[in-house]
């Protein structure tokens, strides 16, 4: 599998960003909350990706960008495990990854929530009642 984060992963629509925030199913897997809901629209990639860092936890701008880059290469790693399940169906995803922890961790602990919250959404998806 491609390990490369596209520019076509990226979640930039406004529209798509606000469905996303509308209708979605959520799980939290300390330091982040994945939110994520259905889309129709069917492009090249089967997962599209939001990455948000509160201002008001993080003034600094450097340490926002920081664990913005720390968070989207844990996912571009680790992305595989929610990729096997959703490339089965013809949905796409939105997905967003928002950091909710107070303070700035260490790329090990964030990659261990992110993993811990893809397992728990595939296991979420495996038994949707749709």
């Amino acid at each position: 599998m491609n390990q490369k984060l596209e520019r076509g992963e990226k979640l930039k629509s406004r529209k798509q960003i606000k469905g996303l925030f509308l209708k979605n199913r959520h799980v939290f897997s300390y330091p982040v909350k994945l939110i994520w809901a259905p889309s129709n629209k069917v492009e090249d990639f089967p997962v599209r990706l939001l990455v948000s860092v509160s201002k008001r936890s993080f003034k600094k701008a450097v340490d926002r960008n920081r664990m913005k880059r720390i968070i989207r290469e844990a996912y571009r790693k680790n992305k595989s495990i929610i990729y096997s399940e959703i490339s089965q169906e013809e949905n796409q995803i939105l997905l967003g990854i928002l950091y909710v922890a107070k303070e700035l961790l260490a790329y090990d602990e964030v990659e261990a929530g992110i993993i811990k919250g893809l397992k728990k959404m595939k296991r979420e998806l495996n038994n949707k009642p749709e």
